[in-house]
């Protein structure tokens, strides 16, 4: 399984991004889709997270301001980040959990892309 993540960058403070994600590989279904985060000197944290193609969650930091969606004909998970802040600013993981078949989920990890805010 591969996981190809795309769209950091850099921007303004109040400014947009939108980053997605494509899973790629053999296996019979993604179980969960997620973004985390992980900025300098802290610990890595989840920032959204979607189960199936209902069950959302998202980090107290960023709700109302960012939008987990999925598509699961792609393989696709996107985040969608709106009111962008300076603590926005991290190296930004996707993760999947994907069933190849036989009920037990395993994760898997992207390689990371950059989102910097400047204030």
């Amino acid at each position: 399984v591969q996981l190809q993540a795309s769209g950091g960058g850099s921007v303004q403070a109040g400014g947009s991004l939108n980053l997605s994600c494509v899973a790629s590989g053999t296996f019979s279904s993604i179980d969960t889709m997620s973004w985390y985060r992980q900025a300098p000197g802290k610990q890595r944290e989840e920032v959204a997270d979607i189960r199936g193609q209902t069950r959302i969650d998202y980090a107290d930091s960023v709700k109302g301001r960012f939008t987990i969606s999925r598509d699961a004909a792609k393989n696709t998970v996107s985040l969608q980040m709106n009111s962008l802040k300076s603590e926005d600013t991290a190296v930004y993981y996707c993760y999947v959990r994907v069933d190849f078949g036989d009920n037990v989920p395993r994760p898997y990890w992207g390689q990371g892309t950059l989102v910097t805010v400047s204030s």
